[in-house]
């Protein structure tokens, strides 16, 4: 019996992300209940109004991105897990990006939508073996990445994280990034007054000061040169900027201040920033 071919699906649809549901791990799916509740025999799916409607529905999309940026994120190659990172960054946008993980599961493994009609209608779907899973996600990260030119985009993310990147929860990746960004391995150890106003510096670059005198003079000179743009500051912003250097995180100066969210003082943040670049640019 020759199967017909199924007409042209959208890549809009939320249909076209159907085979990787039938892709997922045994101990991930029974995490997404939505998912969980469509059969494991596709035309049980497609030709159920009931069962389309659970497809057309914004929790199937909610939980099958979830679970596709899960088998996604480890071949990043970057610390910790997705939920160190928050929705702003680069790494897990990059996860979120569906449509081009179905496209490329589909091109690795001929994974698609005619291959799940290809299934005889009484057979269920197994579930694919994990290590195979992981092999084959392996496969199209690299692709993805290849193809779409996205190491560089990867490569400075690495070299520039930011505190932003991640959520409240604690983790050691979280505390070592705090360690590094507030300078305590450093060998110096001055801390910048200006958070993030001036020049990235690293550990290496701080090994470099090290063997320098003449580095530290001009940072001390450059701590001089903050402490008098500070003067310029409202009570408050001058405030905030002091709470950041002591390591307090956005939400705790929020609630200080009274702010809804820490969003509140990411504009202040951002608006002293661009005061300090005008300061140094009719001062320097």
């Amino acid at each position: 019996m020759t199967t017909q071919p199924l007409k042209r699906v959208s890549r809009e649809s939320n249909l076209a992300h159907l085979p990787f549901v039938y892709f997922l791990p045994e101990e991930l799916i029974v995490k997404c209940p939505t998912l969980l509740r469509l059969p494991r025999k596709v035309r049980e799916v497609v030709y159920n109004e009931y069962m389309m409607e659970i497809v057309n529905s914004d929790q199937f999309m909610d939980e099958i991105m979830d679970a596709v940026a899960v088998l996604v994120f480890p071949h990043f190659k970057f610390r910790g897990w997705k939920e160190h990172y928050s929705a702003d960054s680069p790494v897990w946008k990059l996860t979120y990006l569906l449509g081009l993980w179905s496209q490329l599961l589909e091109r690795e493994i001929g994974w698609g939508l005619q291959k799940l009609f290809d299934i005889p209608s009484c057979d269920e779907i197994p579930f694919f073996d994990p290590e195979y899973i992981k092999t084959t996600m392996e496969s199209i990260v690299k692709m993805g990445i290849t193809e779409n030119k996205l190491q560089p985009i990867l490569d400075l993310v690495r070299k520039m994280p930011c505190d932003e990147d991640f959520e409240k929860c604690p983790s050691y990746v979280k505390t070592d990034f705090f360690r590094k960004w507030y300078h305590s391995r450093t060998k110096v150890g001055i801390m910048i007054p200006i958070d993030d106003c001036t020049k990235g510096i690293d550990e290496d670059y701080h090994t470099t000061i090290a063997a320098d005198p003449r580095t530290i003079t001009d940072m001390i000179a450059q701590e001089e040169f903050c402490r008098e743009f500070k003067k310029l500051l409202s009570e408050r912003d001058r405030e905030i900027l002091e709470m950041r250097e002591e390591g307090y995180i956005f939400e705790e100066i929020a609630e200080k201040f009274g702010y809804k969210n820490h969003s509140g003082v990411v504009k202040r943040k951002q608006a002293i920033k661009e005061a300090y670049l005008e300061y140094e640019r009719k001062n320097r």
